[in-house]
């Protein structure tokens, strides 16, 4: 059974940091892709950041510079640390896994994190 656990939220004031956590089980975690993506209140699913199972990263717009994701594979865990947190980045954030190539592409989502940057 395939479980992504997320962890690590809460409410935090403008300005401040979260590390959010994502520890999987049940899958070859090293040969995944993960990543971390929000859905704000009547907004849809944004990608926030991806790591790949060779460590390349990529990230929003929004959010580079103030973020970093990283894995470790001992672990089964991806991290996403959030600093000079914005009231724009609340929203409920979710870990995925992602694995493509050969065999069938898999995909599957943790249960979210709620994130709040409030004053």
């Amino acid at each position: 059974q395939v479980q992504l656990v997320e962890s690590g939220g809460g409410l935090v004031q403008p300005g401040g940091s979260l590390r959010l956590s994502c520890a999987a089980s049940g899958i070859s975690f090293r040969l995944y892709t993960m990543g971390w993506y929000r859905q704000a209140p009547g907004k849809q699913r944004e990608l926030v950041a991806t790591i790949t199972s060779g460590g390349s990263t990529n990230y929003a717009d929004s959010v580079k510079g103030r973020c970093t994701i990283s894995r470790d594979n001992a672990k089964n865990t991806v991290y996403l640390q959030m600093n000079s947190l914005k009231p724009e980045d609340t929203a409920v954030y979710y870990c995925n896994a992602d694995r493509r190539g050969s065999g069938p592409h898999v995909n599957y989502w943790g249960q979210g994190t709620q994130v709040t940057v409030s004053s």
